[in-house]
């Protein structure tokens, strides 16, 4: 079990990590379905080891991370535009 909560702690850091680096790089912006995915993937696999840990810190961030990424991909629109806080089309 302990192989298998590292693999899965590597894998949702890497996705974590990757979104980060291609926003930094400006190859995704904040709003694409990319960066958005990998951000909620990524969290739900350190939260399921933070949880397996019972590391009460870990499941705090990692449940927020993914309740926001989750947040943002539901507020996306079919056409890939998201809505802004005032209610407004923003284009992605």
């Amino acid at each position: 079990m302990d192989v298998l909560l590292q693999v899965i702690s590597l894998l949702g850091a890497g996705l974590i990590l990757s979104a980060f680096v291609a926003l930094q790089r400006h190859w995704w912006r904040r709003d694409q379905a990319g960066y958005l995915w990998c951000n909620l993937v990524g969290a739900v696999a350190l939260l399921v080891v933070a949880v397996a840990d019972r590391r009460l810190g870990f499941i705090i961030i990692e449940g927020v991370w993914a309740a926001v990424s989750l947040a943002s991909i539901l507020r996306r629109d079919g056409d890939g535009a998201t809505r802004a806080g005032d209610g407004s089309l923003t284009p992605s």
